[in-house]
């Protein structure tokens, strides 16, 4: 069985939060969701919450947010949003929640709602109270709370839910309950079918693609496997900013994802072209890739040197600048290396 690393659960659900607040309510706080005027825009309170909850007492176990809404009859509100990362809460989780709301009320004096998020199946409940109550003086708290990995025995309405955030939880479920790296890739490149399948903008592809693949860690070689799967699978489908995807398989350890796949390309080319014997066949195919990955991994490729690339005949020489384009540091060192040739 290969070891899968272990996931980092709170980066990616505090990411998730910010990018894709309105869905995340729809999905996990409907009734919630249904009483906001979206419309009048909604703000991340991050530096009042860290006035009243400092670091030091949460720590990486949750994935905290307090957001500022504005209600359909006008009132304002402020959502007090508590994520188990860790998925089970402890002894004091409840007592927290009535601490964190009462401070926030305290400083503030607004209408405070928390609402708590947990990630594993031991968390168990679909609400939480706190109370204190002696010689007839009672205190009730209490908050409505979802379990994201309830949502699996419903897997069937995930796969064709629309909301962007029905991936996240996907993603989410298959990082707690598949560990095995094998099975695991198989499940990372599903999800990143549905994702494609579901005809979101470039923006979302992006962002999602990024979740998915910082849940679902895999070993390193089965992540250039994987890497590799995933290029060709945006190929296939013909999807116009494969190469937006290529760069984010370029972060460290998956270069030689990349380098693997273009050298396949490469070689199928040259070989279609030896067999036809169209020398220049295999000189295009060269340039293209060439030209193709300065832009994944400097965001662009500029006309001056697409221009002088496209001006080499040698096939030896147009090798040693894919070599180069796979390895220089920047796009002056690239620069250098077609000047050196141009004067030899």
């Amino acid at each position: 069985m290969t070891q899968t690393p272990s996931s980092d659960y709170d980066s990616p659900w505090k990411a998730a939060l910010e990018t894709y607040f309105e869905a995340f309510m729809a999905f996990c706080f409907p009734e919630v969701y249904a009483d906001i005027d979206w419309s009048a825009g909604y703000e991340f309170l991050d530096k009042e919450l860290q006035k009243i909850v400092p670091d030091s007492e949460t720590g990486r176990r949750y994935a905290d947010k307090l957001v500022k809404v504005k209600l359909k009859s006008g009132q304002e509100t402020w959502l007090l949003i508590h994520i188990e990362v860790q998925g089970y809460p402890d002894g004091t989780f409840v007592e927290r929640m009535f601490i964190y709301n009462y401070r926030i009320f305290d400083r503030y004096r607004v209408e405070v709602v928390s609402l708590a998020v947990l990630t594993d199946e031991a968390a168990g409940g679909k609400s939480s109270e706190y109370r204190r109550e002696r010689w007839g003086g009672k205190l009730v708290f209490s908050f409505p709370t979802v379990n994201i990995m309830d949502f699996e025995s419903k897997w069937d309405q995930l796969e064709k839910d629309p909301n962007p955030f029905a991936l996240v939880v996907m993603a989410h479920i298959k990082a707690r309950s598949v560990k095995e790296g094998a099975d695991r890739k198989e499940w990372k490149l599903h999800l990143v079918r549905l994702l494609l399948d579901r005809g979101y903008d470039k923006k979302d592809i992006l962002e999602l693609f990024r979740f998915i693949d910082w849940l679902l860690v895999l070993p390193k070689d089965l992540e250039i496997a994987f890497r590799d799967d995933v290029i060709d699978l945006m190929e296939e489908k013909k999807m116009p900013y494969v190469t937006s995807i290529e760069r984010l398989a370029m972060k460290e350890g998956a270069k030689s994802a990349l380098k693997n796949h273009i050298k396949k390309g490469v070689k199928r080319a040259a070989s279609v072209g030896e067999k036809k014997g169209e020398k220049k066949g295999v000189q295009e195919s060269y340039r293209e890739t060439i030209i193709e990955v300065l832009k994944s991994r400097f965001h662009e490729t500029p006309a001056d040197v697409s221009l002088e690339v496209s001006l080499v005949e040698d096939p030896r020489a147009l090798k040693a600048l894919f070599q180069k384009a796979l390895t220089c540091e920047d796009l002056n060192a690239f620069r250098r290396t077609l000047f050196n040739m141009k004067i030899q």
